[in-house]
């Protein structure tokens, strides 16, 4: 069975996690702005000083692959709101290299600004972490979810998670953190190249 997070909890990953699917998930509440929204899902593989080690550590729409192939982005969703997972991440933990201590996980709406979008229009967002069973497997079995509060009113890019190094275990920490500025916004934060 699942376990559910709140913001801010830290739990630790079952050892028996090699393969993970990261399932991100939202709806988006009545808006006449007549654009779709857009949301992307990212990660970020970040070295003991917060910043990735190079820009190919940052994995999104545009990059779906960091270079040891521990990260795969599955592609990019333009619409959301199928009620299952609208953005999915693999990480396989065999593969993450030593000097990598924290994935960070993030969802930010494309073109923000420009269409007057924010997190205040999203509705049931939720981050789920699902064990696969191996390489072929695309659903897993959930350990654990993360359900977002609906407290973002103006923010354009969000930190739902980080997947961190402890000792010789990975832990998952809800974060749950509003930013503006987009994506442009964190990877300036996550020390990307734009």
């Amino acid at each position: 069975m699942a376990i559910n997070l709140s913001k801010g909890q830290k739990v630790s990953l079952n050892k028996g996690v090699k393969l993970a699917l990261v399932g991100l998930g939202w709806d988006t509440n009545r808006y006449s702005g007549g654009y779709d929204f857009d949301l992307d899902a990212s990660a970020f593989l970040l070295g003991a000083n917060g910043k990735v080690r190079k820009d190919e550590d940052f994995v999104f729409y545009g990059n779906l692959q960091d270079p040891s192939g521990a990260v795969t982005h599955t592609g990019d969703s333009l619409s959301g709101g199928s009620g299952g997972d609208d953005e999915t991440l693999f990480i396989d933990f065999t593969k993450v290299p030593a000097d990598v201590e924290k994935i960070a996980i993030t969802v930010t709406i494309y073109e923000a600004q420009e269409r007057r979008q924010n997190f205040g229009q999203v509705s049931n967002a939720y981050v789920r972490v699902a064990r696969r069973a191996g390489e072929q497997d695309t659903v897993g079995i959930e350990e654990l979810r993360y359900d977002l509060g609906e407290d973002f009113s103006i923010e354009t890019a969000l930190v739902v998670c980080e997947i961190y190094r402890s000792g010789g275990d990975w832990r998952f920490n809800a974060v749950g953190a509003g930013y503006q500025g987009g994506l442009y916004a964190l990877c300036k934060n996550y020390g990307v190249n734009v």
